[in-house]
């Protein structure tokens, strides 16, 4: 039986029989996660009988916390986003594109810019979104607990790249008298509705900047 984080276990004797023949690979598994500091194994004491009984058990890690989807400051919309094939193909690409003229091998395997085929496909735009916003509330989180003295004396704050707005929403709540902007591409920002001191801009920052 394997307990992780004293509250999961798996049950060998439940798996159906296929699984059941590659549970070693489960305990092989849990040493590469040991080893690269997602787990801490460690033996954990349970109530069986009148006595009790020894464990092994494996406990979460500040790391793997991170990958939980009900942690406040959970990176797994990066990390899946970072895995998905979109990103991944173009890996297999990077022959090719050394010997063509395209600008990243992102455009030889999908003829674009990841952000022109997101404004095309709104599944994309919402998973780049999500995973940008995910990675930016951990940044946020950590600016205006320790970085609060450079936003004295601001009266505004533009974002370029803004994404939706999680960092200027985070500054905002921190900081009520400054006001925000978050200027992004308009696939992004369309639609997104502003509050008092948050205000969503669209543009093309590698063209030009809107006067609003």
């Amino acid at each position: 039986m394997l307990m992780v984080h004293q509250c999961c276990y798996l049950n060998y004797s439940k798996l159906s029989p296929l699984t059941r023949r590659k549970t070693s690979f489960v305990y092989q598994l849990m040493l590469i996660l040991i080893h690269s500091a997602f787990f801490i194994k460690e033996q954990i004491s349970t109530i069986k009988g009148n006595g009790e009984e020894g464990k092994e058990g494996y406990l979460l890690t500040p790391a793997s916390r991170l990958l939980l989807k009900d942690e406040p400051l959970s990176l797994s919309p990066v990390l899946l986003f970072m895995l998905d094939p979109l990103l991944m193909d173009p890996w297999k690409h990077m022959s090719e594109w050394f010997q063509n003229n395209d600008v990243t091998p992102f455009h030889t395997t999908h003829g674009n810019s990841i952000w022109d085929v997101a404004s095309q496909e709104p599944k994309l735009n919402q998973f780049i979104n999500e995973s940008m916003a995910s990675d930016t509330r951990l940044v946020a989180s950590i600016i205006t607990k320790h970085c609060a003295s450079a936003f004295q004396g601001l009266n505004s704050f533009v974002d370029v790249g803004g994404g939706t707005g999680t960092i200027s929403k985070a500054i905002s709540a921190t900081f009520p008298n400054v006001t925000c902007i978050s200027f992004d591409l308009p696939h992004v920002v369309n639609g997104l509705e502003g509050s008092t001191n948050v205000r969503y801009v669209c543009g093309d920052m590698l063209l030009n900047f809107d006067n609003q």
